[in-house]
């Protein structure tokens, strides 16, 4: 695919995983002060504790989701190789379901002794917790088989469609769980069920939904062990570089939840979910030009590429950054106006705030990974996430004794400055020669001392004592200006919009009059 093809391509991809990302970011947030007050805050603190379980399981993934996308896209495009797709898929399937039982029964056997030993409960009893556990083994078990399907609809350009899936599925977790503890049961128990009901249900209509989507072939598609042999050099270096990353970004919850009391946890859990989704912003524009950054190394074309790989940073620093400055600087009070509650947004305030600048950091470094792998050089992120593992774990324990989660939430910053100073520059020293200055000043900087400046100039005139949803309105307007500054700073966005505008009106000027 060449020219404006890929570029129309890619445009529809990002957008259409911006919707989705959007969607399910909003049906998790909107209903997250009805599950605090239906549930309270140590229940909370145990919904926390199932996304780390779930995010640290995923190393078990071992990299073939990623795998799965790279092997459909390369089957599907090549005559003749039916059959092998519908053999992978059934393959991968088999592995996929059966880890999905392990995991079940690995909770399950470890649930009394996270109960007794792990989790500092006050106003659950063990026996709550130990059974809101097991459950939760149930939930990520049925979640666990939607990761494979998900990318091979990304392998075959569906897109939209899983986008679509994605979508329903959020809505009926988020929205079945508020009637579920309004109705039916303010407890743990009751939320985790109905978890697995709509994890489920995501899964399986993933499933048939793939399958139905395949080319068809002549013989039954089979587990093939042949198949897994032939990837494991791809899957060794991805899954690698994958599983430190998670251990990176998921040891501060893990260790908390044994140093904090859950009361505690439950506050930090609430800011780290609200903090990690400035990511959303961040994954579809990944998402999208992964596939674009890989094909132009493969052709060769360099000089595309470091201008496809510009544009994309400064996206991605307009995207991201003026929502992380606007999330610190204002978190009172977006939690005040989302919560309602003074004392979740008085405990979870600061801890927000500090968790938004080092997930900012964190953000504007996803393309340049980004490009090491389209490059195949996973070996930099293997050694970066390594060191940042061996150090993340003496901060958290270090700074939360000292000074609580906000200084958990301080490693999480110290650990992204070192990434951002350090390995940036290796990286473009290794791959992009002489082009990391332009990332630092032309790439970030500017835009995000653009939105920096815009959010502070603005915040001075907002008004105390707003009510909620007006206070929401003008935090909202506040982004949206401070995005804005940071759009005129990123030179390349600027001039692509201004090319488009006129390419518009060029257009406009050769259509025909539909005057008679």
């Amino acid at each position: 695919m060449s020219g404006p093809k890929a570029t129309s391509k890619v445009r529809a991809n990002i957008a259409a995983n911006f919707g989705g990302q959007l969607w399910t970011a909003l049906m998790g947030f909107m209903f997250v002060p009805l599950y605090i007050k239906f549930m309270g805050i140590e229940s909370y603190g145990l919904v926390g504790f199932c996304a780390s379980l779930m995010a640290l399981f995923t190393i078990l993934d071992l990299g073939l989701s990623t795998t799965m996308v790279r092997e459909t896209a390369r089957l599907v495009a090549t005559p003749g190789k039916e059959q092998n797709l519908r053999d992978l898929l059934r393959t991968l399937e088999v592995i996929f379901w059966a880890t999905a039982i392990g995991i079940a029964v690995i909770v399950a056997a470890a649930a009394p002794w996270i109960a007794r030993h792990w989790i500092k409960s006050e106003k659950l009893s063990g026996i709550q917790v130990q059974e809101a556990v097991v459950v939760m083994g149930v939930a990520l078990a049925c979640r666990w088989p939607s990761a494979l399907y998900s990318g091979g609809l990304r392998g075959l350009q569906r897109q939209v469609l899983l986008n679509w899936i994605a979508g329903a599925a959020a809505t009926a977790r988020g929205l079945g769980a508020v009637l579920i503890l309004w109705l039916v049961s303010p407890t743990i128990i009751a939320f985790l069920l109905w978890q697995i009901v709509t994890d489920l249900f995501q899964s399986v209509v993933s499933g048939l939904v793939l399958w139905r989507a395949l080319p068809s072939a002549s013989l039954k598609a089979t587990f093939r062990a042949e198949i897994l042999r032939g990837l494991w050099r791809f899957t060794l270096g991805l899954s690698g570089s994958s599983i430190l990353y998670l251990l990176v970004t998921q040891a501060d919850k893990v260790i908390l939840s044994k140093m904090l009391t859950l009361e505690m946890f439950g506050y930090y859990s609430l800011a780290t979910v609200t903090a990690a989704a400035l990511l959303k912003l961040v994954a579809p524009i990944q998402a999208a030009l992964f596939p674009r950054l890989s094909e132009l190394h493969s052709l060769g074309d360099y000089k595309a590429l470091a201008g496809v790989y510009h544009r994309s940073c400064q996206l991605v620093t307009v995207s991201i950054v003026p929502a992380a400055i606007v999330l610190a600087l204002f978190s009172k009070q977006i939690l005040l106006a989302w919560t309602g509650d003074p004392v979740t947004s008085e405990q979870t305030a600061l801890i927000l705030s500090i968790l938004s600048m080092g997930t900012a950091l964190n953000g504007v470094m996803f393309l340049p990974y980004a490009l090491q792998v389209s490059y195949g050089r996973v070996s930099l992120s293997l050694i970066s996430n390594a060191v940042s593992l061996a150090f993340i774990v003496p901060l958290v324990i270090f700074l939360t004794e000292r000074h609580g989660a906000s200084g958990a939430a301080a490693a999480w910053v110290l650990i992204n400055v070192g990434g951002f100073l350090i390995i940036i520059q290796v990286m473009h020293r290794m791959l992009l020669k002489g082009q990391q200055w332009q990332w630092y000043s032309l790439d970030v900087g500017l835009p995000s001392l653009a939105a920096l400046v815009v959010a502070l100039a603005l915040g001075q005139a907002m008004p105390e004592d707003l009510p909620r949803p007006l206070t929401l309105v003008t935090v909202g307007a506040i982004w949206l200006g401070s995005a804005a500054g940071s759009l005129l700073a990123a030179r390349a966005l600027r001039v692509g919009i201004a090319d488009w505008v006129v390419r518009l009106r060029a257009h406009m000027r050769q259509q025909p009059s539909t005057e008679k």
